[in-house]
């Protein structure tokens, strides 16, 4: 195929350019004699000057299309792949009248027939890119080589197009080939077989990634990069801790005092960072700026504790006073609440949230525990243990309370009936110091002054059972906090009286990390941490007043 000429239409425009001379010929020769007779003239000449400026048009048009079609495919007419072909071959008439050759359909070519129409659907589905018009006019003997012959579809078939050959050759090769059918974009040959190999993907742990669990997206899966398999649980191997330091959560403005509480919010991006200096900082985590949002100023309280509530629309602010503070995320306000009626506490600086942010748990004097509703910030009971009462923890969703104390035992609390219907001795324990149950409530971890924290399983703890399935002596002075991740495979155990006292548990196997605490890197003196709710961050607040980063490279999300 030759590329079009740029003067293809010259001789038109000569013809039009002639009209237009004989046209001012006869205006210019025009006299009263002759005026019918030159004027109707004149109007033919016009209307033939139209028509071929008409013509002149219609051929650009139609040889702009012709250009269009050479450079980019075949766009105003598309080219049903397979089709054409067979048309074409059909048209193929010998000089004597009879067909050179015909189709047939017979049923011992069902097969191939099959895969011929599958690839006229596709064809009917994508656009062509690119035709080469050479195979229209090429004719091919498949009688004369012995390794075309098997494409004949009967005995005496000899000559058919080079479109009909290509189309044969796939059909060949899709019969020769039968594992090429994934690649296929018409799935719905494929899910009767899809729909025996769900129920042991199921009995593996294997869920299909998010997007995928739709038929009508199947087709979609091989067309992008995102994983095709996730699995619902991931272990975390034990040994050595994957991690990285980032830039510090409060790297734009630390706090001139230790600090006290760190917590993620429940979207994973906002962090509370409080301390002695009366300021409540919030951070948006990134990993890389990590930009404050916000400070908050209490005048005449040091925050020892600052926590969300678990559904994210308040923060309740304590310290060494008969009050506390509850800040609204949302109005952006500070309401003072307190002292509490009939209690004479002087300090409510301890206190623990339910799960399900309906109550607020406080250590009283002399063993009290007093419960206060989150909604309207009253006093709705009181719980007594024997002891003095040093450290809780919910379970259950809120329904129950853990606590333990200076008697050296551990009691179960149903807030439901506020009674106490089990009291059992932590092992070994002569004061206890740190509670902490897993977000699951099948563990929980009691820690006490000497260092030495004990992980029971609460059912077994609950039947009798009163032996620890571990006992982590890593530490040597008072536990002062413990906090498991979100899928409790990580405890963290912290003491505030020893620099670099912070130790992390790999909880399936029972085994410390040995490359945590980092060797070369101070952590000061840690006083609170908190894990990301999807575990990739863990941030540890220390003496120091900085909210130190890291991240945990098993766990992809924040």
């Amino acid at each position: 195929m030759s590329m079009i000429s740029q003067n293809a239409v010259s001789r038109n425009r000569v013809k039009a350019k002639r009209d237009d001379e004989v046209l001012s010929n006869h205006g210019d020769s025009k006299d009263p004699e002759n005026g019918l007779e030159s004027d109707s003239k004149i109007l033919k000449l016009k209307k033939r000057k139209k028509e071929k400026e008409n013509q002149i048009e219609h051929e650009q048009e139609k040889e702009m299309k012709k250009l269009e079609n050479f450079l980019f495919g075949s766009i105003y007419s598309p080219v049903e792949f397979g089709k054409e072909a067979e048309e074409n071959a059909q048209a193929v008439i010998a000089e004597d009248g009879s067909a050179l050759f015909f189709l047939d359909n017979s049923p011992n070519d069902v097969e191939l027939s099959k895969e011929s129409d599958n690839e006229e659907k596709i064809g009917n589905r994508r656009k062509v890119v690119w035709v080469d018009e050479e195979e229209e006019r090429t004719a091919i003997n498949i009688a004369k080589v012995n390794r075309l012959r098997k494409l004949r579809k009967e005995d005496g078939e000899s000559v058919i197009s080079g479109s009909e050959y290509v189309s044969r050759l796939r059909a060949q090769h899709a019969k020769l080939n039968p594992g090429t059918e994934w690649a296929d974009l018409d799935s719905g040959l494929r899910n009767d077989r899809s729909y025996d190999n769900e129920s042991s993907d199921e009995e593996k742990g294997v869920v299909p990634a998010s997007g995928y669990g739709n038929g009508e997206v199947v087709d979609d899966i091989l067309r992008t990069n995102e994983d095709l398999v996730v699995k619902s649980r991931v272990k975390l191997l034990p040994g050595l801790l994957e991690y990285s330091r980032l830039v510090d959560a409060n790297v734009e403005e630390s706090s001139n005092g230790p600090i006290n509480s760190v917590q993620f919010h429940r979207n994973a991006q906002l962090l509370l960072a409080a301390g002695l200096d009366r300021r409540i900082r919030f951070f948006q985590i990134d990993g890389k700026r990590n930009t404050k949002i916000q400070s908050v100023f209490l005048e005449d309280c040091p925050v020892r504790k600052a926590s969300f509530l678990p559904d994210g629309s308040k923060v309740i602010i304590a310290g060494r006073r008969k009050f506390f503070y509850c800040f609204d995320l949302v109005k952006a306000k500070v309401d003072k609440i307190g002292p509490l009626v009939g209690r004479e506490e002087k300090s409510l600086e301890v206190f623990e949230i339910s799960r399900d942010s309906s109550t607020i748990a406080f250590l009283g004097n002399e063993g009290y525990i007093l419960l206060v509703s989150s909604k309207t910030k009253e006093l709705i009971g009181t719980l007594k243990m024997n002891g003095t009462v040093r450290s809780l923890a919910f379970a259950d969703d809120g329904n129950q309370l853990l606590s333990s104390g200076g008697d050296g035992e551990v009691y179960h609390w149903d807030l439901r009936t506020r009674t106490c219907f089990h009291k059992a001795v932590d092992e070994g324990c002569i004061n206890g110091t740190a509670l902490c149950t897993s977000p699951n409530g099948r563990m929980f971890a009691a820690g006490s002054d000497s260092g030495i924290v004990n992980i029971y399983n609460r059912d077994e703890f609950l039947g009798g059972k009163r032996k620890p399935i571990k006992t982590v002596e890593n530490l040597t002075t008072k536990v002062d906090f413990m906090k498991f991740n979100s899928d409790a495979q990580i405890l963290a155990i912290c003491s505030t009286m020893k620099k670099n006292s912070l130790k992390l548990m790999h909880v399936p196997s029972f085994t410390v990390y040995s490359n945590w605490p980092p060797l070369n890197k101070n952590l000061h003196y840690p006083r609170c941490l908190d894990f990301s709710p999807g575990g990739g961050f863990m941030a540890v607040g220390n003496a120091a007043g900085k909210v130190l980063l890291y991240k945990l490279h098993h766990y992809n999300h924040a």
